[in-house]
């Protein structure tokens, strides 16, 4: 099934979050995947010091994304004075309408600099849209569905990339990518894949009960 396009044509910018980064590393190919991909690929300097952090609770991500770095790969970007501002505006405030340093410095490094942010977590998108309209954005599913990822790695190779990314990242998947998703990886690991929605789920065991009842040809 293939998904409308939601990543422009012509090369463009796109900044990471941390969830994005951590996704495409439980890829298994996530340097095959940005060399697939026609733009520039960001993160914020926040985005890796709140990586980094992770290695006190043993997560390797800061040595992923060391070397994603070191190969070309992903750049390493800072905020300038307007994204302060608007980075700032993102952390302070109530609970509910705040962010985590590396969302909030996601978006406003993606406004200052006329980029696309690329954002699983529901939240972060929520305030995005209500605070930062002129934002676009995108999210991991859009970098696996791209078409020279697929030319590049495969079909196979991309299914095998998602199923990784939902089992060792718990990838959120947003409603509109979720039937490709499905046909993706196959009923018979969406049946069991914890990190998509039980209904979901529920409609994959049922999908194959089915067809396990069809007389088979002899």
């Amino acid at each position: 099934m293939a998904l409308p396009p939601s990543l422009p044509d012509q090369p463009a910018l796109l900044v990471a979050d941390t969830s994005v980064v951590i996704n495409l590393n439980a890829t298994g190919c996530a340097e095959a995947i940005l060399k697939a991909l026609p733009h520039r690929v960001a993160v914020v300097d926040v985005v890796v010091d709140e990586i980094k952090r992770g290695v006190r609770k043993g997560r390797q991500d800061a040595l992923k994304l060391e070397a994603l770095i070191g190969a070309g790969v992903v750049e390493v970007v800072r905020l300038g004075a307007q994204g302060l501002l608007r980075f700032e505006s993102l952390v302070v405030g109530s609970a509910g309408e705040t962010l985590d340093d590396g969302e909030a410095a996601t978006i406003a490094y993606a406004e200052e600099a006329d980029a696309r942010a690329l954002i699983d977590e529901r939240k972060a998108r929520r305030l995005a849209a209500e605070r930062h309209a002129a934002v676009p954005l995108g999210c991991t599913a859009d970098l696996l569905a791209h078409g020279e990822v697929e030319r590049a790695v495969g079909t196979a190779g991309i299914a095998d990339a998602v199923h990784n990314a939902l089992i060792g990242a718990r990838m959120r998947v947003m409603g509109q990518h979720m039937d490709w998703v499905v046909q993706l990886i196959g009923d018979e690991r969406a049946a069991v894949c914890p990190s998509l929605p039980e209904r979901t789920r529920q409609q994959a065991r049922a999908r194959l009960l089915r067809s396990s009842a069809l007389p088979q040809d002899v």
